[in-house]
């Protein structure tokens, strides 16, 4: 038996060590016996999970977000990696662990990244823009610490609402100095804007997981409850209403494709480019968190933002 990192898991490995719940959930095989679901996580990563030998009240006794210690085999399933749960038990002060070090975190502190999005913001000239950014952001500053951009796929981590929106400014800022003629204003107040109505789209732990959609983010989702947070900050400071419309317009749509939520592609070039740079930073974060867990000369498990594709490691580079 070894204890390793989940990103370090290879099919065969005999894993033994203490991991978080992220979900528990109580299911039947296709011969009605009961199983135990669960999707384990660590700072590294999470794994779905599964234990057979199911006992009743099993479910009052183990709850998502604690930890437990596991004995069991990494088994591959439908070309992903599996944890075959042999034993498990809670965690007691004996083993010595801390919630937190099984949770994944941006790799920038959170008052770090706040920082240096308040000065892209800064650099915003259109009082009006900039206005509506500052007081949405005020309004949301103390989840925003914590939050994740989602609730499973790219940058569903601790903090990762704002190492999203950050490294999309960053590269944005790239982009504009290429392109000067993108207006940087629109730029930088869209990239901030576009997802932090995901606040009010999902639930989460001060851990940065979330634990369900809101009814708001079930019946409206964060693009229909972004524009009318940018309306209700637009009214507040009295902003012009073609800023208004437009910033509206950027978040409205950067999902591009009506099945994803944007019943508008982009009209104006500074949305065109927020699109591109959203899906540039999604899926560099999908695909360097499965590169992490691939030995070189491999490839990934099937990475589902990239219609299930696998991705090459090379190995001499």
């Amino acid at each position: 038996m070894i204890n390793k990192k989940i990103n370090k898991f290879a099919e065969g490995d005999k894993i033994e060590g203490c991991f978080m719940i992220k979900s528990i959930e109580i299911k039947a095989s296709a011969n009605k016996k009961k199983y135990v679901d669960l999707i384990l996580s660590d700072d590294s990563g999470e794994i779905n999970s599964k234990y057979w030998d199911y006992n009743e009240g099993m479910e009052s006794i183990y709850n998502a977000f604690t930890v437990i210690k596991v004995r069991g085999t990494v088994i591959s399933y439908m070309n992903n990696l599996q944890f075959k749960i042999d034993k498990f038990r809670n965690v007691d002060e004996k083993d010595n662990i801390s919630v937190e070090d099984f949770v994944p975190v941006a790799p920038i502190k959170a008052e770090d990244m706040l920082e240096e999005i308040e000065g892209y913001l800064n650099r915003v000239e259109n009082k009006d823009a900039k206005n509506i950014v500052s007081l949405i952001i005020e309004n949301k500053k103390d989840k925003l610490m914590y939050y994740p951009a989602a609730m499973k796929n790219h940058h569903s981590i601790k903090s990762g609402l704002l190492y999203h929106t950050l490294t999309m400014l960053r590269l944005g800022e790239k982009i504009q100095e290429v392109y000067p003629s993108l207006n940087k204003d629109l730029l930088f107040s869209g990239i901030i804007l576009h997802d932090l109505a995901k606040i009010e789209e999902m639930e989460s732990t001060n851990l940065g997981i979330v634990t369900e959609y809101t009814l708001e983010g079930k019946l409206l989702g964060h693009i229909t409850q972004g524009i009318k947070d940018i309306e209700e900050a637009g009214a507040n400071v009295q902003a012009d209403k073609e800023i208004v419309m437009l910033l509206e317009h950027m978040v409205l749509s950067h999902h591009y494709e009506p099945e994803y939520g944007s019943p508008k592609k982009p009209m104006i070039k500074e949305a065109e480019m927020l699109h591109y740079i959203d899906k540039i930073d999604a899926t560099m974060f999908d695909l360097n968190k499965s590169l992490s867990k691939t030995e070189k000369g491999e490839f990934t498990e099937s990475i589902w933002t990239l219609d299930r594709r696998r991705i090459y490691n090379p190995k001499n580079i």
